[in-house]
């Protein structure tokens, strides 16, 4: 069943350059596996000096606290490459994001782990801003249109990224599909190069030898 419609309540974070130390501070990322990430994001936007939860902040907000869509502001996701912020997005339950642009690794991560993300015209986004209350956004991503309240802006994804998104695929998967091209290539440049098969394997056996 292919995966092409993602709607819900959407959260506004009306905030410019919202980086991705911001959205996954430094402290949460000290363990080897992906596992608690949920904790860190947004968490000094979150959560006050003593680590009380900030009641105005809108993802504190009852209303807004399972949105699966997030709204952002311009140049969403810019600052270091951690992947560890599209992670912890992904496990605090955000399914997309909607601004008006992204930091360029950000939106390669999110795309590549399958996080949504649209970017749309500067004045929609305004419009989305501009609305009071929750406000319902509908994504759809065969059609590669955003509708809510306000009307409906398109925006463009690279076909890759599209059928990956609506075949539930990530890298390693969408790469899985070439498999049988992989090996063939693999094949014939060990044929073609037969002198650079195993090289590491043979200069560890030589420097081994040395060391006999």
């Amino acid at each position: 069943m292919k995966h092409t419609i993602i709607e819900g309540v959407a959260a506004p974070l009306p905030i410019a350059n919202l980086d991705t130390d911001q959205i996954m501070p430094k402290q949460f990322l000290r363990g080897i596996d992906k596992a608690g990430l949920d904790r860190g994001v947004l968490y000094d936007l979150r959560f006050d000096a003593a680590g009380q939860p900030r009641a105005d902040f809108v993802l504190n907000q009852p209303v807004y606290a399972h949105a699966p869509i997030l709204l952002g502001g311009a140049n969403f996701g810019c600052g270091s490459s951690r992947e560890h912020a599209v992670w912890g997005l992904q496990q605090f339950g955000v399914k997309a994001i909607v601004a008006s642009s992204f930091g360029e690794i950000f939106y390669s991560n999110a795309m590549n782990n399958g996080l949504m993300l649209a970017t749309v015209p500067p004045a929609y986004m305004e419009q989305l801003f501009a609305q009071e209350g929750p406000l319902h956004v509908r994504i759809d991503v065969e059609r590669l249109e955003v509708t809510s309240v306000v009307g409906t802006a398109r925006f463009t994804l690279s076909e890759r990224h599209r059928r990956m998104f609506m075949d539930g695929l990530d890298m390693l998967g969408a790469s899985l599909q070439h498999l049988t091209a992989i090996e063939a290539f693999a094949t014939k440049w060990r044929e073609d190069n037969p002198w650079l098969a195993d090289v590491a394997a043979h200069a560890r056996a030589r420097l081994d030898a040395q060391a006999a």
